[in-house]
C-alpha cells in the first residue's frame, strides 16, 4: 500500500512539528502538505471542519482527523493497513 497519510500542515505550526515528530517515533510515514501554498486542499479542509482552516488535519486513507493526538493518527493508520 502506498503511504496512505498526508499531514496538511503550515511552516509555523508548532503543534504540526510535534505531531510529525511523535509519528516518526512510531515509524509512521508522512507525507507533508502546507496548506498556506495549496489553497485546493485549504478549501477541503475548510469545509471539513465546518468553517475552519485547522492545522494539523491528517488524512489517513481518505478519513480526515483534525488536530488529532499521535495514538488517533496510529489507530487509524491501523484501521487503514487492515483493510489492505
Amino acid at each position: 500500500m502506498a503511504n496512505a497519510v498526508t499531514m496538511y500542515t503550515t511552516e509555523t505550526c508548532g503543534h504540526c512539528r510535534r505531531l510529525k515528530r511523535a509519528l516518526a517515533a512510531r515509524g509512521i510515514e508522512v507525507d507533508e502538505v502546507d496548506v498556506a501554498t495549496r489553497p485546493d486542499v485549504a478549501e477541503r479542509i475548510v469545509e471539513a471542519t465546518g468553517g475552519y482552516r485547522v492545522v494539523p488535519t491528517v488524512d489517513v486513507g481518505g478519513e480526515l482527523l483534525v488536530n488529532p493526538s499521535a495514538d488517533a493518527v496510529e489507530r487509524a493508520v491501523a484501521v487503514a493497513y487492515s483493510r489492505c
